[in-house]
């Protein structure tokens, strides 16, 4: 299956979950930052629906930071719009991205997006049910690709990481990180929610980049 194809079935499978979200689910806080799932879901519509414009202009009005212009852009959006019109628009925006989701690396996006998929399902006390080679997918990406708005790929050099419900492995030498496949792609996503589920003797040199990482942010 191609990254094109995969990131739609994705989103598919994406949107028929999050349509069995309750009014309560919606409101309860991700694992991504301090945003509620209601959030996290305009962010993504806001990634497929949104032009560079719109994120410059606000980017101008938060200092040049992206990471603020990113979150005031999501949370501007979910105040004017329900999960359920926000779910409508992204099953219409990923037959037709008109956004920065058009230009995007599409490895990128199902990345970006998997990993907010576990931001909620998690935050809600589920399983996800991520098919495993889109996790691995994603977990490729990681290690391999530099991104400039999600630390992955520093998270995950000198160590060797080992997927233990999938056949995925990466490094040959340093400290052992052992788990599922979801679970890694979340902390090394900067998530350090499922740091306990990680074993093996590198998962305290990757909690520490993770909390490294965290307070530089927060400062």
């Amino acid at each position: 299956m191609s990254t094109r194809d995969m990131l739609r079935a994705s989103d598919a499978r994406f949107h028929a979950l999050a349509g069995g979200f309750s009014a309560e689910e919606w409101s309860q806080p991700s694992l991504c930052d301090a945003w509620s799932n209601h959030d996290v879901l305009a962010h993504l519509v806001v990634g497929y629906g949104d032009g560079p414009t719109a994120l410059t202009a606000e980017m101008l009005r938060h200092s040049g930071s992206f990471d603020r212009a990113n979150a005031a852009l999501a949370r501007a959006l979910a105040a004017r719009r329900s999960p359920a019109e926000l779910l409508d628009d992204f099953a219409r925006l990923t037959q037709r991205p008109r956004g920065l989701g058009r230009y995007f690396p599409r490895r990128l996006l199902l990345g970006d997006h998997i990993t907010h998929e576990l931001d909620m399902v998690f935050a809600l006390g589920r399983e996800p049910v991520i098919p495993p080679d889109a996790l691995v997918a994603v977990l490729n990406t990681q290690v391999s690709v530099p991104n400039p708005f999600v630390p992955a790929f520093r998270n995950s050099r000198g160590l060797r990481l080992s997927a233990t419900d999938t056949d995925w492995r990466h490094g040959e030498r340093g400290p052992l990180v052992r788990g599922r496949a979801a679970d890694l792609v979340s902390v090394l996503g900067n998530r350090p929610a499922m740091l306990a589920r990680l074993g093996g003797d590198g998962v305290d040199v990757l909690a520490s980049r993770v909390s490294r990482h965290l307070t530089r942010r927060a400062g």
